[in-house]
């Protein structure tokens, strides 16, 4: 009753109102903060991966760097018959001279007809960096919209980078909107459920929403050191809810049974608040170390927006455990302090009624003791084939995860590019447009050359030889190549259009047959030169090559962490090997469905997606790391419970029965919650995100349901006394008889 844990709960519950002061301080000071530094935004730098990377950072130091581009295409409105060509190239001519006087745009290219002539199409560069092109394309937008007024007999239509990608945030914002009108209602209701108070239920919901909002303010002073890529705030409000409630429900069921049945109404409030902090706020410290650890090592993968959501998770819960530590003991000695002064006065008011000779009501629990420690007839139902049977229930649980698992050896991973974009976004719809009338603008190929300036003229020959055998020996390429030299005449670009989306295999061909053959025999045998191949089919195959090169790096380091916090919180080598194998157990399972559901077309319909053949490549590393994190929660708290009664002298059997009993309600109304908060994450227009929330709700499902009530427990109980090894003072502790739990004085 003396560690850290116990004493910041003793002086929170001592001085609730100071507690409660200071946790309002602390969340409106880091909100603060974080609005008077403000974010700090990754820029256009910190997402080169790879050889494509290297590309860019050449070109880049020649002035030849990709600029946001804009297309505006003219074309006949539906039901107003011909093409006019004259009345196009008016329109053409008025977005010419109207974006030549904005301050936002560069250069305007001539207009360019279509290969059918039913179309025109004219070229926008913006100034800045490509990055940041969506932050000026308004005034771009608005332009475009008056020459759409006044030629009503056209459709003038613009799209391009920056305005897909205005439309793809506008998009995750109102998803985001929506995931919170489905989430917090259903939280609410299952804590209602599980509480049966309206305050109790609250308590859990304030608590993530203001941990959320702490930690959003901490994450943009935290992006001066780790650039945000924009979808920081997405993880937090995704994990903070998570976990915020997961880690208050956790305290608040074991004081609500300390008062209720181990104290036997001896001890005060502040003593109760004490007890739940030695046992649950010992494993919600544990637990929040674990998620936070797990989600550091993102930060391996070397990629701004992997970093964007290690930092996230990692402040969220940070916060998330500090709220448990400090705000919620001041809250549960209040309410306690309440009901206490309340039942004084029922107390008082039946001795009133005895005293005037009155019938006294007396309202009798239907719960009993073995109830309220979390046990109930459903858990006990699910425990009696694993506790007379726990090598068959072991085999089967094991057989049906690895069956679930097996789709995993079929996976497709790849980057999720602008062709796999929700088509609500309405610059989509456009690009569908601009690609059916221009196909050469799918993509493209740029190879970048960096060399002395005296060899300007023999590079720009080479390339444009490289060109000329690529036209002849690549069906892919096609179109009118570009040269271009910097104003140093050390950096020259080549551009070859290619008349495929990126992700197609026709795409990756031609990228391999030019990285591979076309440039080594050409540029790349020039003396002193360097050579780098980018473009979209470039970035595209680079980014999941690079997240496949540092999964091994990641995993293992999941493993090892998951493995020595484990050993650290129980002591415990068999308990650390037994966490290592569940986890990748139910990861590999819950990423089999996610394969069985998103690279098929049978489950479009029931969850609103166009399949797209694949697993988007963040989607395997971030459901790895985060479920290491989660499924910390449960463990320690189970395990947490089982080696509380085991120290107490019950016998390693009987303890695990016991502590699977106490510890079943309360994980499944965890794991209702998280489910409920990542499944809304499912029904996101975003694919990527619609693959992580699904993932997400199936790995906590399996990790609460099957893991935790099946598995663990009858692998414990095959295990006896082993669990515990090498500690001999756990295997002596007890004998053959279940001893009584002895009450425990607070000082």
């Amino acid at each position: 009753m003396t560690n850290p844990t116990v004493r910041m709960a003793r002086y929170s519950a001592r001085h609730p109102w100071r507690a409660l002061i200071g946790w309002i301080l602390f969340v409106a000071l880091c909100l603060g903060a974080g609005l008077a530094l403000g974010a700090n935004p990754a820029t256009t730098e910190d997402f080169r991966i790879g050889e494509a990377g290297r590309a860019e950072a050449l070109a880049a130091q020649g002035g030849l760097q990709q600029k946001p581009l804009e297309r505006i295409i003219v074309q006949a409105a539906p039901g107003t018959g011909a093409f006019d060509r004259a009345e196009a190239d008016a329109a053409a001519r008025d977005v010419v001279a109207r974006m030549r006087q904005l301050p936002e745009v560069l250069s305007v290219a001539e207009p360019v007809a279509d290969a059918r002539r039913t179309a025109l199409r004219v070229d926008v560069t913006m100034r800045g960096a490509e990055f940041e092109g969506k932050q000026h394309v308004d005034a771009l937008l608005a332009q475009t919209a008056e020459v759409q007024a006044a030629h009503p007999r056209l459709v003038v239509e613009e799209v391009g980078s920056p305005s897909i990608g205005k439309g793809v945030d506008k998009l995750r914002g109102d998803d985001l909107a929506r995931t919170e009108v489905i989430a917090l209602p259903v939280t609410l209701i299952t804590l209602l459920i599980v509480f049966g108070s309206v305050v109790m239920a609250v308590v859990p919901l304030l608590l993530a929403l203001s941990s959320i909002v702490a930690a959003v303010g901490l994450s943009m002073v935290a992006s001066h050191v780790f650039p945000d890529a924009g979808v920081g705030t997405n993880v937090i409000l995704l994990i903070g809810l998570a976990v915020g409630v997961d880690y208050t429900l956790f305290y608040l069921k074991r004081e609500r049974e300390e008062r209720a049945g181990a104290v036997g109404g001896r001890l005060d409030a502040q003593a109760v608040v004490e007890l739940a902090a030695a046992t649950s706020g010992r494993a919600v410290v544990v637990s929040g170390l674990a998620v936070a650890v797990s989600s550091a090592t993102l930060y391996l993968a070397d990629d701004v927006i992997f970093s964007s959501i290690a930092t996230g998770a990692v402040l969220v819960t940070l916060v998330a455990v500090l709220s448990s530590l400090t705000v919620l003991p001041a809250l549960l000695a209040l309410l306690g302090a309440r009901a206490e002064r309340r039942r004084v006065r029922k107390e008082a008011k039946a001795a009133a009624r005895a005293a005037a000779g009155r019938p006294v009501r007396r309202r009798v629990s239907r719960r009993s003791g073995p109830a309220r420690a979390g046990g109930g007839r459903i858990t006990a139902a699910i425990l009696r084939p694993v506790a007379r049977h726990p090598a068959v229930t072991l085999a089967v649980s094991c057989l049906a995860l690895v069956a679930l698992a097996l789709p995993v050896l079929n996976i497709t991973i790849t980057e999720m590019s602008r062709e796999t974009h929700s088509r609500a976004i309405p610059a989509m719809r456009v690009y569908d447009r601009l690609l059916t009338a221009y196909p050469e603008l799918r993509s493209m190929h740029q190879v970048v050359v960096r060399a002395d300036a005296e060899q300007a003229g023999e590079v720009a020959g080479a390339l444009r030889e490289l060109a000329d055998r690529a036209a002849a020996e690549d069906p892919a390429i096609g179109g009118e190549p570009v040269v271009r030299t910097s104003a140093d005449r050390r950096t020259t670009l080549l551009e070859m259009p290619v008349h495929h989306s990126v992700n197609s295999p026709e795409a990756r061909i031609s990228l391999e047959r030019l990285r591979g053959g076309l440039v080594p025999a050409t540029v790349g045998a020039l003396p002193g030169a360097e050579v780098a191949v980018t473009g979209e089919v470039a970035r595209y195959a680079d980014y999941p090559a690079h997240q496949k090169r540092k999964l091994p790096l990641i995993v293992g380091a999941l493993l090892l962490v998951t493995f020595l916090m484990t050993v650290w919180a129980f002591r415990s080598v068999v308990l650390g090997l037994v966490g290592v194998v569940l986890n990748l157990l139910s990861a590999f399972a819950s990423l089999g469905v996610l394969v069985l559901v998103f690279q098929n077309e049978w489950a479009e319909g029931l969850l609103d997606f166009t399949s797209t053949g694949s697993i988007g490549s963040r989607v395997p590393l971030f459901l790895f790391v985060i479920l290491f994190g989660l499924s910390m929660d449960y463990q320690v708290f189970v395990i947490s419970r089982i080696r509380e009664a085991r120290l107490q002298g019950t016998p390693t059997r009987q303890a695990v029965l016991d502590g699977l009993s106490s510890s079943a309600g309360v994980v499944t109304s965890a794991a209702v919650v998280m489910v409920t908060v990542f499944a809304s994450f499912a029904a996101l227009h975003l694919i990527e995100m619609k693959q992580i929330g699904f993932s997400l709700a199936v790995a906590v499902l399996l990790d609460a349901f099957v893991i935790r009530i099946l598995v663990l427990p009858s692998l414990m109980l095959l295990l006896g006394e082993a669990n515990w090894w090498p500690s001999r003072g756990m295997r002596r502790t007890g004998g053959p008889e279940r001893t009584e739990r002895q009450p425990v004085s607070v000082g």
